[in-house]
């Protein structure tokens, strides 16, 4: 275990001492089977982004159940700050390595992800099987605007956890959102440059007040090609599952032309109104691309070498993680994804929103996701209906 005293908190999550506690000498360890039905439940039903599911997770886990100690637990969210991937999977590994090493990280990332998997794959198929008819066409035509809101949000959100007041970070994040808006691509290298830009800040100065935070296409495509693309976007993309997006858009849309825009869209509208870590949007990607074959190298594609930045850094992070310069480095990552999903969410707007009806539902679905607590899945169906009772088709 590490040495320090304290461990960096999660965005989102208040900060917690990391020293023992009476509640952490009574920790129960369960079963490696009983772990893996808990995370085969959160992946089936585990709805709301990577807070949510990381939120359940110290609730459960730590808190009733006293699964995972709350030292395991936040040393878990800070690696899932530090590597790049969608935090609540890297998390959930985390864990699962805590409890069995490696064996537990692979069991319990095959339990968190195996529900949406499926659940994709059926939607994957009833999309090409039926996607050309009127009503599922108009459902996604409100689907689509009410995505833009809730990306929107979250890059609002995201905005207020990691930036907050600090004018290095928003100078960082607000030419990210700009490039992005105006490349319609994600530039893997300027979000390490942003990494060491904060870096060199917190060299020049010892206290910067940064916080560590965190439908077919085209031509048949070789599976090789696939899983190296989402092997490179599991790789590279920090921040939460959304960030994913503009990297994504800029390869499966603009580049490789595997995906219309319209399919892009609804891509990630199926990952909005499915359970569990919404990066499983690639599960979706890889169907349209190349069926079910496509389906399983996108997944573990993007999936491993998220996996492999936990289990393989595990041991040295427990003892070097709270570190100035990598959590400084950190902060710079995590505002240039920010600033990266603002920029994916007007590209995909000009997609989105084609007419006064839309403009209207994702102005109103985004005042109400900034209004009340409503579950996000729950606002993108009431959007699909209205689209059907709107009766357009797309």
């Amino acid at each position: 275990m590490s040495t320090r005293t304290a461990t960096p908190a999660s965005p989102g999550l208040p900060p917690e001492p990391a020293v023992a506690s009476a509640q952490e000498a009574a920790v129960e360890r369960p079963s490696l089977g009983a772990l893996a039905a808990y995370f085969l439940r959160l992946g089936a039903t585990g709805f709301g982004g990577p807070i949510a599911l990381a939120g359940d997770m110290q609730r459960t886990l730590v808190e009733e159940r006293r699964w995972t100690s709350r030292r395991d637990y936040l040393d878990g969210l800070a690696l899932a700050q530090l590597a790049p991937g969608p935090l609540a999977a890297q998390l959930a590994m985390y864990i699962g390595y805590a409890h069995s090493g490696t064996v537990g990280a692979t069991v319990v990332a095959f339990a968190f992800i195996l529900p949406s998997f499926v659940i994709v794959w059926a939607l994957s198929a009833a999309y090409v099987r039926f996607g050309g008819l009127p009503w599922m066409r108009a459902a996604f035509y409100g689907v689509g605007a009410a995505v833009i809101a809730v990306i929107a949000r979250s890059a609002w959100k995201m905005a207020r956890l990691t930036l907050g007041r600090d004018r290095l970070l928003w100078a960082i994040a607000i030419p990210l959102a700009l490039t992005t808006a105006w490349t319609e691509r994600e530039i893997a290298w300027v979000f390490f440059a942003a990494g060491v830009v904060a870096l060199a800040a917190t060299i020049k100065a010892p206290n910067p007040g940064a916080a560590a935070a965190l439908a077919v296409a085209a031509p048949p495509v070789a599976l090789v090609q696939v899983f190296v693309f989402f092997a490179k976007a599991g790789a590279f993309v920090f921040g939460s599952g959304l960030a994913i997006v503009p990297f994504l858009y800029g390869g499966v849309v603009r580049e490789h032309a595997w995906l219309t825009d319209q399919q892009f869209l609804d891509a990630v509208a199926v990952a909005m109104i499915t359970p569990g870590p919404v990066v499983i949007t690639v599960a979706f990607i890889g169907y349209l691309v190349r069926g079910t074959a496509g389906m399983v190298a996108a997944a573990l594609g993007v999936f491993l070498p998220v996996f492999l930045f936990v289990v393989v850094p595990a041991p040295l992070f427990r003892r070097h993680g709270a570190r100035p310069a990598i959590r400084a480095f950190v902060s710079g990552v995590t505002a240039a994804a920010t600033g990266a999903i603002a920029g994916a969410a007007f590209v995909l707007s000009r997609r989105a929103i084609v007419d006064v009806p839309t403009l209207l539902l994702a102005l109103v679905t985004l005042a109400i996701l900034l209004r009340w607590r409503v579950p996000e899945p729950l606002v993108i169906g009431a959007a699909g209906l209205l689209g059907l009772w709107l009766g357009h088709g797309r």
